[in-house]
């Protein structure tokens, strides 16, 4: 079975297994965070997430308020959605006969959820290339890891191509696919990139609102006309879509902040948002 090695590991977040459990508890204790460890004591039925996936120190606190909302979910399967920031491999990839390495262990991808998606998504590829430097959906699998059991298998789609059309062969499969398994979806993405604070404040909100009402026409729209520079919003659109067929009727959102917020730097900051699909 192949190894997918880290690419951030070290970067992105700690690689040493101690320091990088300490920092995913910081994250979750952190004033930006969801304030306490899980498991949460909601037993809000829970369809999916979006989670933003930058370095733990900007974006972490703010992921972590999805995965505390999760945290009682008794899925063993998390289908993770993200962009392909390099543009390698295939348009849409996922892969088999492998597992993803962190500094807190492996996680096995589900290749018989694989084989099951690419038989009704002909534009899936399976491609462990595709998803060799992508970060989007690697930084969420140790806050996954910290957060479940190692019993949880993941499933990783990677997205070049982002537009409507593909977003929505992919989220209604996947929703096809998460209601056999009782899968947890996640939709990876930052939002505004490196605009000043109050602008991605503004720009964010704007395409958060379509996202909360699970309109992805809407959100497409307000998208392109605002130039919002949210690099998964394939991710995001495949979500709101997978979890609005699986009997998702809005979004929550949990936390919106910059890492000006975070550091305190406001000149150019990245956008990230954490919200549940209930």
């Amino acid at each position: 079975m192949e190894v997918r090695t880290p690419a951030v590991s070290g970067t992105f977040y700690p690689d040493g297994e101690k320091e990088l459990k300490s920092l995913i508890h910081e994250c979750f204790l952190h004033e930006f965070g969801p304030g306490k460890n899980p498991p949460t004591d909601s037993d809000q039925k829970i369809y999916g997430v979006i989670c933003p996936h930058a370095g733990f120190v900007y974006s972490g606190p703010v992921a972590c308020h999805s995965f505390y909302a999760i945290s009682l979910s008794k899925s063993k399967l998390a289908i993770i959605t993200g962009p392909n920031h390099y543009g390698i491999g295939q348009n849409v990839a996922s892969m088999v006969d492998s597992s993803w390495k962190t500094p807190l262990g492996l996680v096995e991808v589900d290749s018989e959820s694989a084989l099951e998606l690419r038989e009704y998504l002909d534009i899936l590829e399976l491609d462990s290339f595709s998803h060799s430097k992508e970060h989007s959906i690697e930084v969420q699998i140790p806050i996954l890891q910290e957060t479940f059991s190692n019993e949880m298998k993941i499933l990783p789609v990677s997205l070049i191509t982002q537009e409507q059309k593909i977003a929505t062969q992919v989220g209604s499969t996947i929703a096809e696919l998460a209601k056999k398994k009782d899968a947890i979806l996640i939709g990876s993405s930052d939002f505004t990139h490196y605009e000043e604070n109050g602008f991605a404040h503004k720009q964010d909100m704007a395409l958060i609102e379509p996202i909360l009402k699970l309109d992805v026409d809407e959100f497409y729209r307000v998208l392109h006309e605002k130039h919002v520079t949210a690099c998964g919003y394939g991710a995001i659109a495949s979500t709101m879509i997978a979890c609005k067929e699986l009997g998702a009727t809005e979004g929550k959102l949990l936390k919106y902040a910059t890492s000006g917020d975070i550091s305190g730097d406001k000149s150019s900051v990245v956008g990230y948002a954490s919200i549940i699909f209930v």
